[in-house]
């Protein structure tokens, strides 16, 4: 965890920070011609966890699926309870798992904080996102839904846009991760 001290209201500040860059995130559209377009919301998730910490980086995106399913409409396609219903919906909770694990495996270190190690965190943390969000995906697909959908088709729907601008997320916020922590020299 980056941020030193450990105060209450520093704490509850940092969270609303990252809640509320997530829920921007969500909102910060890039297009890809001839595709859709990925947003910067996962981004924000596992540098809550580089910066926060695990404990922090998950309760910050705890209260933003908290404030989605509350009815605010912060999600990238809305807000609401009936949310949990949404194919997509996985995701959100692979995100707070993400920030989680990334935070466990952030180097705390200074003399090992390197791209590196960032790397291999965020890569964790993708992998978590990915698994609970196809599994989520195929369960609500299949069972609910009743719409009979091989779970490597699922997979393959996260190419070629999903998957690669998420491993690019990763690079850059390895990237910014280690520039705060040569900051913090």
């Amino acid at each position: 965890m980056f941020i030193d001290g450990n105060t209450k209201t520093k704490n509850l500040i940092l969270c609303a920070l990252f809640c509320a860059l997530i829920a921007i995130g969500a909102f910060i559209q890039i297009p890809v011609p001839y595709l859709d377009y990925f947003t910067l919301q996962f981004f924000f998730v596992i540098m809550a966890g580089l910066l926060l910490g695990a404990k922090l980086g998950a309760i910050s995106v705890l209260c933003y699926v908290a404030l989605g399913l509350a009815g605010f409409p912060i999600f990238a396609a809305g807000g609401g309870i009936s949310y949990v219903l949404r194919p997509s919906f996985g995701y959100l909770l692979g995100f707070i798992a993400a920030a989680f694990v990334t935070g466990i495996l952030c180097p705390k270190e200074k003399n090992k904080r390197t791209f590196g190690r960032y790397f291999l965190a965020t890569l964790a943390g993708f992998a978590v996102t990915y698994i609970i969000g196809i599994a989520y995906k195929y369960v609500v697909l299949n069972a609910y839904m009743g719409m009979e959908t091989p779970i490597l088709l699922i997979f393959l729907s996260c190419f070629p846009l999903d998957i690669p601008g998420d491993l690019f997320l990763c690079t850059i916020a390895s990237l910014a991760a280690k520039r705060v922590g040569e900051m913090k020299k």
